[in-house]
This record gives C-alpha cells, sequence and structure tokens, in this order.
C-alpha cells in the first residue's frame, strides 16, 4: 500500500465511527492491532495500550453513551511511508446531559492495508471531567429521565 491508499484507510475508519458502524471501523484494523490512550491509569481510567478486541468494547461503551453517536472530522492529513498523522475533532452528547468535545492528533500506522497502531493524543482533563468524574444532582436527574425515555 501507498501513503494516498492509507489515508483513505484511516478516512474510512473515521467515517464509520461517525456513522456509529464500529465493526466497520474495527475491519480496518488488523487483528493484532494496538491502540494507545495517554495519561496515568489511577487519574484516566481509559489510558492505557489496548488490543483490538478491548478497545472495541471501549467504543461499543462510549457510543451507547452517546445520544447520537460521536461525530469525528479529521481537519488535517499527512502520511509518509507507512504511517498517517490526523488532526481530528469530536462532537457528541452524552445520554446524562454532559457534552464531548474533543481534539486530537491520532498518528496511525499501517501494514498490509491495515492500521497495526494508534497513537491518541487527545485533552485528558477534558476526556476525565466528562466520562468519569462523579455526576451532579442535575446531571442525575437528566440521566433518570433519558433511562425513563428509553424505557
Amino acid at each position: 500500500m501507498n501513503t494516498q491508499e492509507n489515508k483513505v484507510v484511516a478516512f474510512r475508519f473515521f467515517e464509520r465511527f461517525t456513522a456509529s458502524d464500529l465493526e466497520g471501523a474495527l475491519d480496518t484494523m488488523a487483528d493484532d492491532a494496538t491502540w494507545w490512550i495517554p495519561g496515568k491509569k489511577e487519574r484516566s481510567p481509559s489510558a492505557g495500550l489496548y488490543p483490538k478486541d478491548k478497545i472495541g468494547r471501549l467504543f461499543h461503551r462510549m457510543v451507547n453513551a452517546l445520544e447520537n453517536g460521536l461525530k469525528m472530522t479529521v481537519v488535517f492529513c499527512i502520511a509518509e511511508g507507512d504511517h498517517v498523522a490526523l488532526e481530528v475533532v469530536s462532537e457528541g452528547d452524552l445520554k446524562n446531559g454532559r457534552q464531548y468535545r474533543q481534539e486530537y492528533h491520532m498518528l496511525l500506522k499501517f501494514r498490509d492495508g491495515k492500521i497495526v497502531s494508534v497513537r491518541e493524543y487527545l485533552d485528558t482533563q477534558h476526556a476525565n471531567d466528562v466520562w468519569a468524574a462523579p455526576l451532579t444532582e442535575q446531571e442525575m436527574e437528566t440521566a433518570r429521565l433519558a433511562s425513563q425515555k428509553e424505557a
């Protein structure tokens, strides 16, 4: 694969993720792919190095907590050799009322047309505030009303 073909696969990953087609997004990754998220595990629960199956489970938990999935937009992309570097922004509204608005730098490595590693750089404090911090009373009420609406 050449750099242009790798860029196409990288864009396809984010397009599928945005459509909440997580299986399609995961199909762009090799079976032995890894995904790294920065941070200290004790301060950022999602920090660490994940094999493909575990990052897939994290993606499913995220999407299930969102009202309408996570819109991911590639702002800039450059490729060299077997690497593709992307600037990405995302937005999504959680069912508990919180808003996730993130900015990323993603470094993807490819082998045989598949993503084999991802290094994700993001605002870990914002991620923790939105996904892991205890809910306020108002957020708990919003979450309760949302779950009643689903039932």
